[in-house]
């Protein structure tokens, strides 16, 4: 039975500058942030790495009484025996990571965690809180980049490879991706991606996983699940169009969106295979039989909500791990479309298209998809967006929608502050 000590006390900082502020002599990063709610976590160092949250004994000190949250990171096919890039083989097979400082930010406020297999010494936990309030939020810095762009006919081939299997009756839907070699023109670090992602354009949740010098980042609009008590939320989100030139033209293509047959084939798989993951589990589920819009800074989405109430025994990792990967990343039905995906990429994703979150000892917490995303050495990485692709795609199509999706980890590098405001769209 493993048992930990954790530390919390009020913190008056910017929680962004006060990660920023206390990351050197840390091996580990982690960070989970939305970006439209208080609900942020951002640790460094590593306390204890477990495979079960199972017999977890906690002995809570300080002022403040959080439990301790957990953070992990699970690759979309942990099976898959192809190599992944070479940045993506230095992360160790972890399930659940405890980090040993946190910083917090919920609905009460900011918090510093301190976490340790012994009684935590107050004064070391005060330390870390006198440099982490004298820091101040990160500026977005511009960092110049090239990417190399990848061969059409290798994309071309994969593609029409999955309209022949679903041609002839293998699959209904699959989900090939691409990836980018990106090389910056001078070296940048992981809290410089992070500045640029939170102050940048993009929406959704920010995610970080750094060890050793390299780092797994990105910024999802995509909830796989959300359990807080017996509150059980999720999300389809599957279907996508551009977002034209203005406003009005933004509206016009989401109105296409909502009324065109494909995109709405491609997300009702989504939806199917969401829903009996969730009835299965939880009771007095609600899923509306038609999806809104969400309107992304460079993409829109077909989007379906998902809420439920989970029935006693049920944890978030459990149906963390029912859920993921659901047919918006995989294709379906999902066994068959993670073979076939196995032959015609060339490569294991990694981390993209797997599953990233925090989990706290009292059974809360939140996973989304790790979409929208890179991982980089602090001058290289590889850039990774994927597509689905159903009965009448088109692959110069899909190829364009990727290019879109690309927009957003590419933002990490631009240094622009964005309007998230304006982007809101019923």
């Amino acid at each position: 039975m493993a048992k930990v000590y954790t530390y919390t006390q009020p913190l008056e900082a910017d929680p962004l500058g006060a990660f920023c502020a206390l990351c050197g002599g840390f091996t580990d990063q982690f960070v989970y942030y939305s970006k439209e709610r208080p609900f942020r976590y951002l640790g460094l160092g590593r306390c204890i790495a477990l495979d079960s949250l199972a017999g977890m004994e906690v002995e809570m000190q300080g002022p403040s009484a959080l439990p301790p949250t957990l953070f992990s990171f699970k690759r979309f096919d942990e099976g898959n025996p192809s190599p992944s890039d070479e940045l993506f083989e230095t992360f160790p097979n972890l399930r659940f990571l405890l980090p040993e400082v946190v910083v917090v930010e919920n609905e009460q406020g900011v918090f510093l965690q301190v976490n340790s297999l012994g009684p935590v010494y107050h004064a070391r936990a005060d330390r870390f809180g006198k440099r982490a309030r004298a820091a101040a939020a990160p500026d977005p810095q511009a960092i110049p980049y090239r990417v190399e762009p990848d061969e059409w006919t290798e994309w071309n081939e994969r593609a029409l490879a999955a309209l022949d299997a679903i041609g002839a009756g293998r699959v209904s839907k699959v989900v090939p991706c691409r990836r980018l070699k990106l090389e910056a023109q001078r070296p940048f670090s992981s809290q410089d991606l992070l500045a640029n992602l939170v102050a940048g354009p993009a929406r959704g949740t920010v995610f970080l996983y750094g060890y050793g010098g390299v780092f797994f980042c990105g910024c999802t609009p995509e909830l796989l699940v959300r359990k807080r008590g017996d509150q059980v939320e999720s999300m389809c989100l599957a279907g996508t169009c551009g977002v034209g030139e203005d406003e009005s033209q933004r509206d016009a293509l989401a109105a296409q969106l909502l009324s065109d047959e494909k995109n709405l084939r491609e997300h009702a798989f989504v939806v199917d295979f969401i829903r009996q993951v969730v009835e299965r589990n939880c009771h007095q589920v609600h899923i509306p039989r038609t999806p809104s819009i969400l309107s992304l800074a460079d993409v829109q989405h077909l989007q379906t909500s998902v809420s439920a109430r989970a029935m006693e025994g049920c944890s978030i990792q459990n149906l963390a791990g029912q859920l993921h990967p659901t047919p918006a990343l995989s294709g379906t039905p999902v066994g068959e479309a993670l073979m076939l995906l196995r032959q015609i990429e060339p490569f294991a994703r990694g981390f993209f298209g797997g599953s990233v979150g925090v989990v706290n000892t009292e059974g809360d917490g939140e996973f989304s998809v790790a979409i929208r995303s890179g991982v980089f050495d602090g001058e290289t990485g590889w850039l990774y967006a994927g597509c689905g692709i159903v009965e009448g795609s088109d692959p110069r199509s899909e190829y364009d929608e990727i290019d879109m999706k690309l927009k957003t980890i590419r933002s990490a590098f631009d240094g622009t502050p964005g309007t998230t405001e304006r982007l809101a769209h019923a």
